[in-house]
């Protein structure tokens, strides 16, 4: 699974009712749901059940598709080590391309409702936000579920694009220049604490991202949230734009990104399959990869599908990284 947690189980809130109207989006195909309820508290009501679209074709508009489109991005990116693509299903066993498409056409339509709560919070304390959002979040989240049967393809996704979507509507608000970094700075300024609270204080040790912390102090979703998801801003999304201004085609420069992140990020998803071994062997393999020119050239091509075969026999999948491409593309189509 591609496991991430907002850690907003404690403010639960129960499923809606009746799950939104689809919307249509480029290249998506209808999506049939399933249901699976949230158990829920008094604590906080259900969110309407009201029909969920993409805005107008605004700037804010824009956002949003664009925040949906990098989900379909990421997922058809192909070969991949570990993970879902067109070719195959990578180490999972309960999870295939039809789930990530039905998945991102889910998430996508609530994406709007973020960038709202941010526009409607914009003055408000950014500390106040994220508990305004996890709500929203356990919504889409119930969504995702819906439309997969079960399956979990980007919870830690709709953790980052929702923080990213609240953060612009609160930037676009209040009128301020909005870029990559300051985008990413409104999201580290939404989460300052964050694990601390959540990892050190509170550590139940009941999800395998906090066991990994207690063990390894890995921070997973919640640590590259805090920190304004540095390793996109001062690795991928760099290296990215570096490989598109040498002409390299965009396919080529997302997966010497991931490449990039595999070697660099200390993935939870990566671990809790393959324990500290595992993601050391992984993030040097990356490494290698990149070192002898990463995806370039059919030989590039060929040395991912032999990485994608290793990391099927060793049962690894590094969703974490795939969750950072997500945001590396989405960000990469901001003003530079």
């Amino acid at each position: 699974c591609r496991a991430a947690t907002w850690g907003w189980r404690n403010v639960a809130v129960c499923c809606a009712a009746n799950r939104p109207n689809s919307a249509p989006a480029n290249g998506s195909t209808a999506v049939n749901s399933c249901c699976r309820k949230w158990k829920g508290c008094s604590m906080m009501h259900s969110l309407p059940a009201d029909p969920v679209r993409f805005v107008p074709q605004t700037q804010v508009g824009d956002f949003a598709h664009a925040a949906y489109r990098a989900l379909l991005v990421e997922v058809n990116l192909t070969p991949k080590p570990g993970l879902v693509d067109r070719h195959n299903n990578g180490a999972h066993r309960d999870m295939n391309l039809g789930h990530f498409y039905r998945s991102a056409r889910a998430i996508g339509i609530w994406l709007p409702r973020f960038i709202r709560q941010g526009r409607d919070d914009a003055f408000r304390p950014a500390a106040e936000q994220l508990l305004r959002l996890r709500p929203l979040g356990l919504a889409c989240e119930n969504h995702m579920f819906q439309a997969t049967g079960g399956v979990n393809t980007h919870k830690g996704s709709v953790f980052s694009l929702g923080l990213l979507c609240a953060a612009y509507g609160r930037c676009d608000q209040q009128q301020r220049h909005i870029n990559a970094k300051t985008l990413c700075a409104e999201v580290a300024t939404m989460c300052d604490g964050l694990v601390v609270r959540e990892l050190q204080q509170h550590n139940a040790l009941q999800t395998a991202g906090q066991r990994l912390f207690a063990e390894h102090g890995l921070s997973g979703a919640r640590g590259e949230a805090e920190s304004g998801f540095e390793r996109v801003i001062n690795g991928a999304l760099p290296l990215y734009r570096q490989r598109l201004n040498a002409s390299c085609d965009e396919q080529t420069a997302l997966m010497d990104s991931l490449l990039w992140l595999m070697a660099h990020n200390d993935d939870t998803n990566v671990a809790s399959r393959g324990g500290i071994d595992g993601l050391h062997w992984l993030q040097q393999r990356a490494a290698g990869l990149l070192a002898q020119g990463g995806a370039q050239g059919e030989q590039g091509i060929q040395r991912l599908r032999q990485f994608d075969a290793d990391c099927i026999m060793r049962n690894l999948s590094p969703g974490g990284s795939a969750d950072l491409l997500i945001v590396t593309w989405l960000l990469a189509q901001l003003p530079n």
